[in-house]
């Protein structure tokens, strides 16, 4: 049996998005860290952003406006205070990106002047989006990669994955601390062990739970799962939001069409030409995203169609290219010339509005174990996210994250000598064949039963399948060798449960959950929060 390779570090970060590169860089002068990236550095939800980060950069604006706008959008279940701390917070958070080299759109004013461009957005009542033209996440990730890379204080583990957390009760300790985690490293195809001082979560979201979604492979809820089994409490967990523009092409699976095209004048149209979003809404196509989902849901099941129509043929050529160049390009490789012609669309999973619970320092209910970015439950979102809201909580968090650790770590130990992996078991490659297709089962039945409209009936038959599911994964994980595919499906299962269990707790309609047995709102709303 080959010797179990251990790494010892101050601060563990799962995950290499926005959150975990700009935590890193935060602690890096002082800390001696680790990353951990599950596919290659740059891929991740960041990398595929394409709108921009909300911030108030106008003399026009203001942080109460955008406190206001994020409350309304949250539909009465954001927390106040996470909301007022994270507007507080945003220029701040801007300031240190563009510091880091993130070139956000600029122009000239009348006095010639450089100003950052501002767009806006659904949900916002200002110009208060900064933005690389129509791709943001991808300039704000290549820039952090290449600051972290470039830092001798980070050490970077590229195509591992987190199995578990390793907890004081798996050391035979009685108090509630995280020590460390147990990793599969997928290119040698055995477990590591890291230990640290700290470990913090930037895993991401749960999106691949559903058939259709915009984000990459690796958003399984990997960093939920795990917080969960370690004895986190989840919060919110009904409120995933479905981005209602994707676009809908054989060819190009769940590309996402930013929401900045829509606050630039484009109209969402039946296949027939004709408008339908001001039957639904009075802000027409700059309703929060919910509203948008759900009108767009009913006019394709009420027609029968397999898609509508985002339409922005009727802006100046130059305007659609110079706005929004990646999308211009990728429409016209597969056929499609949007100054010209509309985008058919289709909504798709996007973005996990709970997750594990933590307060305004990103700490978890378990001592030495942060949370941030879009796998934590901070109560900025409520019900709904609004906008260009989720790459700004990433890098406000990680900020407020960064200063408590550094406090910490003088004073925390770093356990060196932990439990090693069993890996004395053996893979049945049969056994690939059952893990993909219930993969397949349960993204299939989580779109059918628990998706942009719900139902009890749907919920508890989505309950009894994944009860069925972990089962037999249980039964895999005990008598195989770990792999992604059964690293993912574990977690992915258990994410399920704890979307469909948290549904059923709420019985009301809002936001991003639609209850047709439950369509009225209650008078004093409540999180939904699950304990272990």
């Amino acid at each position: 049996m080959q010797q179990q390779k251990k790494h010892l570090c101050d601060v563990l970060i799962i995950g290499s998005g926005a959150a975990g590169l700009s935590l890193a860089l935060h602690l890096a002068d002082q800390a001696k860290v680790i990353v951990l990236s599950k596919g290659p550095l740059r891929e991740g939800s960041t990398l595929y952003a394409q709108g921009g980060i909300a911030a108030v950069f106008d003399e026009n604006d203001s942080i109460a406006s955008h406190v206001d706008d994020t409350l309304i959008a949250g539909a009465g279940l954001c927390e106040a205070a996470a909301v007022q701390f994270t507007a507080e917070h945003a220029k701040d958070a801007m300031e240190w990106l563009i510091a880091q080299g993130v070139p956000f759109d600029q122009y000239k004013d009348e006095d010639g002047v450089l100003k950052y461009h501002l767009t806006r957005e659904g949900g916002h009542s200002h110009r208060r989006i900064l933005h690389a033209a129509d791709a943001t996440g991808k300039a704000v990730q290549i820039t952090l990669v290449e600051q972290v890379k470039g830092h001798p204080n980070i050490q970077l583990l590229e195509n591992y994955n987190a199995i578990d957390l390793i907890t004081s009760s798996k050391l035979g300790l009685a108090e509630q601390k995280c020590h460390g985690a147990y990793v599969w490293n997928r290119e040698e195809e055995h477990v590591e062990v890291i230990g640290a001082k700290c470990i913090a979560l930037a895993t991401g979201g749960a999106s691949k739970v559903y058939l259709y979604t915009s984000n990459p492979d690796v958003a399984s809820g990997d960093g939920i799962a795990m917080a969960w089994r370690a004895g986190c409490s989840v919060a919110n967990m009904e409120f995933n939001q479905f981005h209602p523009t994707s676009l809908y092409h054989p060819e190009a699976q769940n590309y996402l069409i930013t929401e900045a095209m829509r606050g630039e004048g484009a109209y969402l149209k039946r296949p027939d030409g004709s408008r339908f979003m001001p039957d639904f809404d009075e802000r027409a196509e700059l309703a929060p995203r919910d509203i948008v989902a759900r009108a767009i849901d009913y006019e394709m099941k009420k027609l029968g169609a397999h898609c509508v129509y985002l339409d922005i043929s009727h802006k100046p050529k130059d305007f659609i290219i110079e706005h929004f160049p990646t999308i211009y390009a990728k429409c016209l490789s597969v056929g499609i010339d949007i100054t010209k012609q509309p985008i058919p669309v289709v909504p798709a999973a996007h973005y996990t509005c709970g997750g594990v619970v933590t307060n305004l320092n990103g700490q978890t209910d378990i001592s030495n174990l942060y949370a941030i970015g879009e796998v934590a439950y901070t109560g900025l979102h409520g019900a709904n996210r609004m906008a260009s809201n989720s790459l700004l909580e990433c890098v406000v968090f990680a900020q407020s994250a960064a200063r408590h650790i550094k406090q910490q770590l003088e004073s925390a130990r770093l356990v060196t000598e932990l439990p090693c992996w069993d890996e004395s078991r053996v893979i049945d490659s049969d056994e690939e064949v059952v893990i993909t297709h219930n993969w397949h089962e349960l993204r299939l039945f989580m779109w059918d039963y628990v998706g942009i409209v719900r139902t009890e009936k749907r919920l508890e038959r989505a309950l009894h399948r994944v009860e069925l599911l972990q089962r037999e994964i249980q039964d895999y994980y005990r008598n195989f060798r770990v792999s992604n595919n059964l690293l993912e499906l574990r977690n992915l299962t258990m994410v399920a449960e704890l979307i469909i269990r948290s549904a059923m707790e709420r019985k009301e309609s809002r936001g991003l959950h639609y209850n047709l047995d439950y369509p009225d709102q209650l008078a004093e709303p409540t999180p939904t929060i699950l304990k272990p």
